[in-house]
């Protein structure tokens, strides 16, 4: 059966007006579902190893460059230490928490096909495009190769999901807004109660 383009380009209607499964997805929307998979579980594992034990959890390998900056360059006491790696574990729970909401809004068409998600994965991205090029130029300042290189790819990871966002066509959502907006049942019109005749 030979399908019909439509004005959506993620969009593609068979002549009998279904749609085609997964076809409403954008790809900045995809991308940001892709990186939700890797940063929930990843991020959450290490934030929990730091509330679970703040010195240990913060000298693994996802927050070693952090914790060796901050010993050998700013020489801070144990309990500001120990109020780092909490910060570092509440940024990080931030990320987490973003993407989460932003799963949740994908997994509503009309939501996902107007770019409603868009702001919860934009700040998601912000936040931890932020944390993992600190966590690099601090990985890079103390010589850790191994972290240097994990920070690095989460970055890219992160910066190519915001690219894609942004050079997002802006006629492809204005169609996915008026294709949402077609959707929506019309109320019907007013009419006028009729007088009897006497």
């Amino acid at each position: 059966m030979t399908a019909l383009a439509t004005g959506l380009p993620w969009m593609v209607v068979e002549p009998d007006g279904c749609d085609m499964m997964a076809t409403n997805w954008r790809i900045s929307t995809f991308n940001g579902a892709l990186l939700a998979a890797y940063f929930i579980p990843s991020w959450t594992a290490a934030a929990l190893r730091i509330m679970i034990s703040p010195v240990s959890g913060f000298y693994d390998r996802p927050n070693i460059s952090i914790a060796l900056f901050i010993s050998d360059y700013l020489h801070l006491a144990a309990m500001s230490t120990v109020r780092a790696a909490w910060l570092l574990a509440l940024g990080k729970l931030t990320v987490v928490a973003f993407f989460g909401v932003f799963v949740v809004l994908t997994t509503r068409v009309n939501i996902r096909k107007a770019g409603g998600c868009d702001e919860a994965l934009g700040f998601a991205l912000a936040i931890g495009s932020l944390i993992s090029f600190v966590s690099m130029v601090m990985a890079a300042k103390v010589g850790e190769a191994a972290a240097l290189r994990l920070h690095a790819t989460e970055l890219l990871l992160l910066l190519g999901t915001a690219i894609l966002l942004a050079v997002e066509p802006p006629l492809s959502r204005k169609a996915a807004h008026d294709d949402v907006a077609s959707e929506e049942p019309a109320e019907p019109a007013y009419m006028p109660p009729q007088s009897k005749a006497a």
